[in-house]
């Protein structure tokens, strides 16, 4: 979580230093409309992995005395970790709508970052929650649908 943050934070500023103070970059407006679409889209599917899974958590750990299990459900029947898609879509959106190209090398950091994680994520999945091995096997995209 900590890398994640430090790249999403300075992320934030390199943003804001672009897209609003010291205007390096010159993002379309239609683009910027784009941005806003995507933050939108970051949100509703946050809220629909939310409602799909009440086990969602910042940090990774199998919650055995709430009998955990699987979801299978919503989003989760598309890609196994919706909620990083949807941070990712937000992040695009948000540096697209501030104005900013030097944004998007953040967010591409981020993308890394997120994917790292979400690997090591379901190495713990996979040895700890009776069931994942199998989903894993069954719902083959991590975050982009027919990519990854």
């Amino acid at each position: 979580m900590i890398p994640m943050l430090v790249v999403w934070l300075g992320g934030l500023m390199l943003m804001a230093l672009d897209g609003g103070r010291y205007h390096w970059s010159q993002v379309p407006l239609w683009l910027q409309v784009v941005g806003f679409i995507l933050i939108c889209a970051g949100f509703w599917l946050s809220m629909l992995t939310f409602k799909a899974n009440s086990y969602a958590a910042p940090v990774v750990k199998v919650q055995k005395e709430r009998g955990h299990k699987v979801v299978t459900t919503g989003p989760y029947a598309y890609v196994r970790h919706p909620m990083y898609l949807g941070a990712l879509l937000f992040s695009a959106g948000t540096t697209l709508l501030f104005g900013s190209w030097w944004g998007l090398v953040a967010v591409a950091l981020l993308a890394v970052v997120i994917a790292l994680r979400a690997v090591l994520e379901e190495e713990t999945l996979k040895a700890e929650l009776d069931g994942y091995a199998g989903y894993a096997a069954k719902v083959r995209y991590r975050l982009i649908p027919l990519i990854w």
